[in-house]
């Protein structure tokens, strides 16, 4: 029965980043970084200290502070990766979706683009609810998003443009999950399962307020 459900699990996710790429992925347009450095490699932090931060989100600025509250599930990427975002995103999406409606209620999922020299509000909020309703992608000013990636431990690091302009950006890929409280509480390494995600969101929707 277990390994019923692994395969059918894995489906799921190679079904999801395969309508991904038919639905968005598309040839890098030229760059327009050519003037404009690419972000410093950050060093991950051994112990990130976390803490509230503000982005720019769809519909305006959005606050850590606004999800107090709420356990929040929080994960940088960019909307150009070809795999690696897509199939954490998946991964993420399959945990929302496991949690009752009431659970549903209590969590935010967030997505920092590392990429925001291209990633601009539009594209992220056409880009976000592709994987899940709930989720709320968020750019802003490269020195912003530098500051917040800092703040968690986050990583990343944009490859000199080719012949034809394109890039990538290397970065880390790691699940944060912050408490009700808006304290970093968790840190999932990449290919944390959604069984795994799920029950740590589960674990601190459940925590008593006062051992948070």
């Amino acid at each position: 029965m277990k390994t019923r459900l692994l395969l059918i699990a894995l489906i799921v996710v190679l079904s999801s980043t395969l309508i991904f790429l038919i639905a968005f992925w598309e040839p890098l347009p030229p760059a327009t970084i050519a003037a404009a450095p690419p972000p410093a490699r950050l060093a991950a932090a051994a112990k990130p200290a976390g803490g509230n931060f503000t982005l720019q989100g769809p519909q305006g600025p959005v606050t850590l502070a606004d999800y107090r509250g709420k356990v929040v599930v929080l994960y940088f990427g960019y909307t150009y990766c070809p795999d690696v975002c897509p199939t954490s995103l998946a991964l993420i999406a399959q945990a929302l979706s496991g949690l009752e409606t009431t659970e549903q209620q209590q969590v935010q999922a967030l997505f920092i683009s590392v990429d925001p020299l291209r990633d601009s509000a539009e594209r992220l909020q056409e880009y976000a609810p592709f994987f899940h309703p709930t989720l709320i992608g968020l750019s802003g000013a490269p020195q912003e998003i530098a500051r917040v990636a800092a703040q968690y431990g986050a990583s990343y690091q944009a490859q000199p443009p080719n012949a034809q302009g394109q890039y990538s950006v290397d970065h880390s890929s790691a699940t944060y999950l912050i408490d009700t409280q808006g304290k970093l509480a968790l840190t999932l390494a990449h290919a944390s399962t959604p069984a795994q995600l799920l029950a740590a969101i589960r674990q601190h929707l459940a925590a008593p307020v006062a051992a948070r």
